[in-house]
């Protein structure tokens, strides 16, 4: 498959307004460039200004950074969601407050309904967007496919009335393989970024509060998800989704249901 580059785009006036981006862009971005060739497609789907999710992939413990710089590339500050006790550890919390990481209880917790309304109100008020990674945790796929989702980033957006941007990337496992060893060598390995349009969840506007129709839009956003990584792979995902529970598989580290 052979996708044409994102064109060059102006920085958002969250990017270019000064913050605790710049000084972290400055190192992070160049030690990333160093093993890892980000090529980003797709890009002309990130709004330029205004709040929005963006929907990643995620099958290495590295690619929250390539995630993060080519959201940098594209004009946004990257914003991820994060779980919520991270938020009182000493110095770290402060950090993430700092960079506007979104804080997420755990599904099914008291303040989780109160904290998605404060978090789409957050995104719309400030006109920033929010990285959220659907499957909560690394992907259980043998193959390294998208598996089943968790609600959170479509409640999030539903609430908001928030666009949902689907993003795969490939490439990443050949610097640190799931659950595997870093390997830095030979530097600057081709990663390859995708980004698709905003996903169509009209059908389900109005229904945040609606746990099947929660499930049914997540099922639509991992479909996109796993197209847009079969677009990276030159192949044809699975038609169904992996899900842990009919392995007998526990997902450890999620972020919501």
């Amino acid at each position: 498959m052979t996708v044409a580059p994102s064109r060059k785009r102006r920085a958002s006036a969250e990017k270019r307004r000064p913050s605790v981006f710049w000084p972290l862009a400055a190192i992070v971005v160049p030690l990333v460039s160093l093993f890892a060739k980000i090529e980003i497609s797709g890009g002309e789907h990130l709004p330029e200004e205004g709040p929005y999710v963006l929907a990643p992939s995620h099958y290495s413990e590295i690619d929250p950074l390539v995630v993060a710089v080519a959201t940098w590339r594209l004009g946004r500050a990257p914003s991820f969601m994060a779980k919520e006790s991270l938020f009182r550890v000493p110095v770290l919390g402060w950090a993430l407050r700092a960079t506007g990481m979104v804080p997420v209880a755990r599904a099914g917790s008291a303040s989780s309904a109160r904290q998605t309304i404060q978090t789409a109100e957050g995104l719309l008020a400030s006109g920033r967007g929010v990285i959220v990674y659907p499957e909560g945790t690394l992907t259980r796929d043998p193959d390294l496919w998208p598996m089943r989702g968790k609600t959170g980033a479509v409640r999030v957006a539903l609430v908001g009335g928030l666009p949902v941007i689907p993003m795969a990337t490939w490439g990443v496992q050949q610097i640190m393989p799931r659950y595997g060893k870093l390997s830095l060598w030979p530097l600057r390995k081709r990663v390859k970024v995708l980004l698709g349009a905003p996903v169509d969840l009209s059908a389900y506007a109005g229904q945040a509060g609606h746990q099947s129709a929660l499930v049914q839009a997540t099922d639509v956003v991992m479909a996109r998800i796993a197209d847009l990584t079969g677009e990276l792979r030159g192949e044809t995902p699975p038609a169904e989704r992996w899900n842990p529970h009919d392995h007998g598989q526990r997902e450890t580290g999620r972020l919501d249901s």
